[in-house]
C-alpha cells in the first residue's frame, strides 16, 4: 500500500458533560494538529471533532462556538446520551470516509496528547493500527492500579482480544474504519473489537497525566460493566467454563451418591441438617450463577437481533449557520 505523504487526520474526542474541560482541551488539541499541519506531516484539511453525547450542560454549546470561530474544529450531538462507546463510533464513522487516519481520544486532558505526534510517524512508517499504551500507572491510587491491571489480566484470560494497558487512545487508518464498519454489534467494546480487525499494528507508549477538569465519568461501577460487557461481547469462556464446573459437581455429586449409599449398608450414617444445609445452599447458589451469565448472553443476543441504531445524530455543525448559532445562545441567555 502507498502511503498519503501528507493524511488527512480527524481528532475523534466523545464528550459527555465536559463544559469544565472543553476551554482547556480544545487550545491544546489545536495547537497539536495546527503543529503536525505546519511540518507538513498531515494535510491542511484536517479536523477536531467533537462528538456531544446527549450532554445536559452547555458542552454542545461550546463546541459550536469553537467551531464558528475555527474551521479545523467540527461537532456532531447525538440525539440523546449512549455512552462513551456508541458516542466514539459515531465519530470514527463520520470520518471514515473523509479522512486518512484518525485519532480518537477523550476529552479529560489526560491522555498525552504530545504521543499523537508519535502515532501519525508509525503511520507513515506503513502501520495501520497505533495503540496508545501507558507507560506507567503512577497518577491512580493503589485501589484504581490493582483493578486496572487484573481487569486486563481478567479479559485475557476469559478470551478478549485486547492490548495491555491501552483504552481508547488510538490511531486508525480509513482502511481499518471501512473494514471496521462491518461489524455490527449493539455491544460495543471497541478496544477488544479493533485488534479483530487485522492489519499491520504496533503501539505507543505515553504517560496518563490527572483529569484537568470536572469529574469521572468513569467509577468502578462503570468499569466493571464494561469489563463484562468485553466478555460477554467477544468471548463464550465463562459458558464454558460452567459447562466444565458443572460436570466437575456432576462427578463429585455422583461420588457422594455412592458414599451415601456405601455409609447406609454399613450403618455409619447419622443425621447431619448442617452439612445438608451448606450442599443444598452451594449449589443452589452455583445454579443462579450459571442461570445469570446464562442470561447475560440471552439478553445480548436479544438486543443484537433487533438491529436497532447504535446511535443517531441530531445536528452537525457544519450544516448550522451563524445566525443559527446566535439565536440558539440568545435562547439560553433568556432562559
Amino acid at each position: 500500500m502507498e502511503y498519503n505523504k501528507r493524511p488527512v487526520l480527524w481528532i475523534v474526542v466523545p464528550c459527555f458533560n465536559e463544559e469544565a474541560v472543553l476551554p482547556k482541551t480544545v487550545p491544546m488539541l489545536k495547537e497539536v494538529l495546527d503543529t503536525m499541519i505546519a511540518q507538513e506531516k498531515i494535510h491542511a484539511d484536517s479536523a477536531i471533532l467533537f462528538v456531544n453525547d446527549g450532554s445536559s450542560d452547555t458542552t454542545w454549546d461550546l463546541i459550536r462556538r469553537f467551531a464558528s470561530s475555527d474551521p479545523h474544529v467540527r461537532g456532531i450531538s447525538l440525539s440523546r446520551n449512549r455512552g462513551h462507546q456508541n458516542a466514539l463510533l459515531a465519530g470514527l464513522m463520520e470520518a471514515r470516509d473523509v479522512c486518512d487516519i484518525s485519532i480518537s481520544i477523550d476529552c479529560d486532558g489526560q491522555d498525552d496528547m504530545q504521543a499523537m505526534y508519535e502515532m501519525v510517524d508509525r503511520y507513515l512508517e506503513g502501520y495501520d493500527i497505533v495503540y496508545g499504551v501507558r507507560s506507567d500507572r503512577e497518577t491512580d491510587t493503589w485501589f484504581k492500579r490493582t483493578t486496572a491491571q487484573s481487569y486486563y489480566k481478567v479479559l485475557h484470560h476469559m478470551g478478549a482480544e485486547v492490548i495491555y494497558n491501552h483504552a481508547d487512545y488510538r490511531l486508525v487508518s480509513s482502511r481499518v474504519l471501512k473494514e471496521f464498519s462491518n461489524f455490527h454489534e449493539v455491544n460495543l467494546f471497541l478496544r477488544g473489537l479493533f485488534p479483530l480487525v487485522g492489519f499491520r499494528s504496533t503501539t505507543v507508549s505515553y504517560s496518563r497525566h490527572e483529569r484537568m477538569a470536572g469529574e469521572s465519568h468513569y467509577p468502578l461501577g462503570k468499569m466493571l460493566a464494561l469489563a463484562f460487557d468485553g466478555i460477554t461481547s467477544l468471548s463464550i469462556r465463562p459458558i464454558r467454563f460452567i459447562t466444565g464446573l458443572g460436570t466437575v459437581i456432576a462427578l463429585l455429586s455422583f461420588v457422594g451418591v455412592i458414599w451415601a449409599f456405601v455409609s447406609y449398608f454399613t450403618g455409619t450414617t447419622v443425621s447431619g441438617w448442617a452439612s445438608m444445609a451448606c450442599i443444598i445452599c452451594f449449589l443452589g447458589g452455583i445454579q443462579l450463577l450459571a442461570l445469570g451469565v446464562i442470561g447475560e448472553y440471552i439478553g445480548k443476543t436479544y438486543l443484537e437481533t433487533k438491529q436497532r441504531p447504535r446511535f443517531i445524530i441530531s445536528s452537525r455543525t457544519w450544516d448550522e449557520t451563524e445566525d443559527d448559532i446566535t439565536a440558539t445562545e440568545e435562547l439560553a441567555n433568556h432562559e
